[in-house]
């Protein structure tokens, strides 16, 4: 039968009727995000340990339960609560049956995340062990399952256990391949849960997790002591901030709803910025402008809500639009109270906006001079392949990319292979300026910074981002790294909150071809390498040393559907300052020795 004839084969026997869970296999990306290796902080294996603990944290918003036990041993999680425990007769249901859960039930959670029913479901589905068991009043449920399909189940007496729940699941290998959990990050979730909950203490491989202060907590661990004056803190019944300004540019915001971190922000974190502005102006008794108050700020707002609306399953934005306003008013009212009760915060954050709003006069004069020389030397920006759709394009840009390629040989390549509708390139002439260390008039000053601002859209504000993705690819040789550290620098130093915003990525691409007249493997480490040779008889192999000597034809599928990204990440914002000044600053002979002490 020939591919048309194929084709037109289409009847009752060619529609298929998925499960449940067997749609989440199928489906992954579209209940827990992307899959990963363990390498990045929201890779699929912490999302489904932070699922099963949202439960546990739902319990104790609730008022039940006042610690959480997790364990994380050879890939295989626990997690034990001391809330109510699922109700004996639904345990199985609760934890294999889509749309099945208390959570619709305003008298049961009133403040949860998961509001769809999916969550442990999709834990269940996506691991090859999963284990859940339900104590209450000194009797117990418990299940086994397989790839979500059950095993075994029993029920009886233990009046020795006390209420709660008992989650274990070994993530499966089937879906997420070669994966290990990196307990920095696990450690990293703990303590930011632990800073969201107040009296919720959470106990990892026996550490302790555990806040007094909250977000106040949340906000000091990221910044440090390097701040311009004490952290301004409120809580109230619905609404928890913290702010202070770093020595920094720009804006950095970690903003939650219900205890889910929403990278991307939303109502909530815009009517925070607002009411800090309103509120400033209200105790000061001036117009000061949102850039000169914002410049440089950390903040951190947490909201509880009953009924929140993300964009996504993953819950990366909140969408509720009656949020603003309340949020905006108790803000702007706390930021008064607070700066009326402590005078010596409020003369140092007056200092501070008139110090943004010296330069940003400063900067102004900058601008002039670089946008006159730029519209004589092109009308359009040098170096940039520009893509059709961008971010403010909806859901037609939401996967627009630009890549920061070095060259034109490199980005030959990727021009011919590209998605001209999402992928848009822009080529460096060289190795850029390090500007570690430079105040942002060095942006102005340097022709290909300046026009590689310009094609991003960012002068003005972040918020005006024209990609979704900035993919930096370089290559995989010592020239590559470097110019990959010196755009790193670039980002870090005065566009923080892009990396903090999850925008900034790495881009991945094949080290070796492994290939005989049958099958072509493409091999992104020398393990994977090995394990091609071990498997492909009479291989040729190519050692690819730059991305100019991939093919256009091979490069569509590394930067098409199967394309690799490694997401660029900070720790704690406070450490990107000394990181940036060990790695990029003046400290040459700490460098060497450095260097000299970690050759492999």
């Amino acid at each position: 039968m020939n591919r048309r004839a194929e084709l037109q084969a289409y009847d009752e026997s060619k529609i298929k009727t998925l499960s449940s869970l067997e749609h989440i296999r199928l489906r992954t990306g579209m209940y827990i995000g992307r899959l990963g290796d363990g390498s990045t902080y929201d890779d699929g294996i912490y999302i489904l340990l932070k699922e099963v603990v949202d439960n546990a944290i739902d319990e104790f918003i609730m008022g039940f339960g006042r610690k959480v036990v997790i364990t994380v041993r050879d890939n295989l999680v626990t997690v034990r609560d001391h809330g109510r425990g699922i109700p004996l007769g639904k345990v199985i249901d609760c934890v294999s049956v889509i749309n099945t859960g208390a959570k619709y039930n305003d008298d049961v959670f009133q403040f949860s995340v998961g509001l769809n029913g999916i969550g442990t479901k999709a834990v269940n589905a996506l691991s090859s062990h999963f284990k859940v068991i339900s104590y209450r009043g000194g009797r117990y449920s418990e299940a086994e399952f397989k790839r979500g399909r059950l095993r075994a189940k029993n029920r009886g007496n233990n009046s020795a256990e006390p209420d709660g729940t008992y989650v274990e699941f070994l993530p499966d290998r089937e879906i997420f391949g070669h994966y290990r959990f990196n307990m920095e990050y696990v450690e990293k979730r703990m303590w930011s849960s632990a800073c969201l909950n107040s009296g919720l203490s959470f106990i990892l491989n026996g550490r302790r997790f555990a806040s007094r202060r909250g977000l106040f907590d949340l906000l000091y661990s990221e910044v440090g002591d390097e701040v311009g004056y004490d952290i301004i803190y409120h809580k109230g019944k619905y609404l928890e901030f913290a702010f202070t300004h770093t020595t920094g540019y720009g804006e950095t915001y970690f903003s939650f709803v219900n205890g889910q971190f929403t990278t991307d922000g939303g109502t909530h974190q815009a009517g925070f910025r607002e009411g800090i502005l309103k509120g400033v102006n209200e105790f000061f008794k001036k117009a000061y402008s949102g850039v000169d108050i914002r410049e440089g700020i950390a903040g951190a707002v947490a909201i509880r809500l009953k009924s929140p609306v993300f964009e996504s399953q993953t819950k990366n934005k909140l969408g509720n639009t009656e949020v603003r306003g309340w949020v905006v008013s108790e803000v702007r009212s706390a930021v008064v109270d607070f700066l009326h009760k402590n005078t010596q915060i409020a003369r140092k954050l007056q200092e501070r906006i008139l110090t943004n709003e010296r330069l940003r006069k400063e900067l102004n004069t900058v601008k002039k001079e670089a946008k006159a020389a730029a519209r004589k030397i092109a009308i359009k920006i040098r170096n940039l392949k520009d893509c059709k759709y961008h971010l403010q394009d909806g859901s037609k840009g939401k996967d627009s990319t630009i890549f920061i390629t070095e060259g034109q040989s490199a980005s030959g390549s990727m021009v011919s292979a590209r998605d001209v509708y999402t992928q848009a390139i822009f080529s460096l002439r060289g190795k850029p300026r390090n500007v570690f260390g430079k105040k942002k008039a060095a942006i102005y000053k340097n022709e290909e910074l300046y026009n590689m601002m310009m094609a991003l859209g960012i002068e003005d504000d972040v918020a005006n981002l024209r990609y979704a993705r900035i993919v930096i690819a370089t290559d995989a040789d010592h020239d590559g790294f470097h110019i990959r550290n010196l755009l790193l620098t670039f980002f870090l130093n005065y566009f923080e909150e892009l990396v903090s915003a999850n925008r900034v990525y790495i881009l991945e691409t094949p080290l070796f071809r492994v290939r005989n007249r049958k099958e072509t493997r493409y091999c992104y480490s020398e393990r994977e390498r090995k394990a091609a040779l071990e498997e492909i008889k009479d291989p040729e192999i190519t050692r690819f040393k730059g991305l100019g000597e991939i093919s256009p034809r091979e490069f569509a599928q590394f930067i098409g559907e199967d394309m690799r990204l490694i997401k660029v990440n900070v720790r704690y914002v406070k450490n990107v300052s000394e990181t940036l000044r060990f790695y990029m600053g003046k400290n040459t002979p700490e460098r060497r020795d450095f260097i000299m002490g970690n050759l492999i």
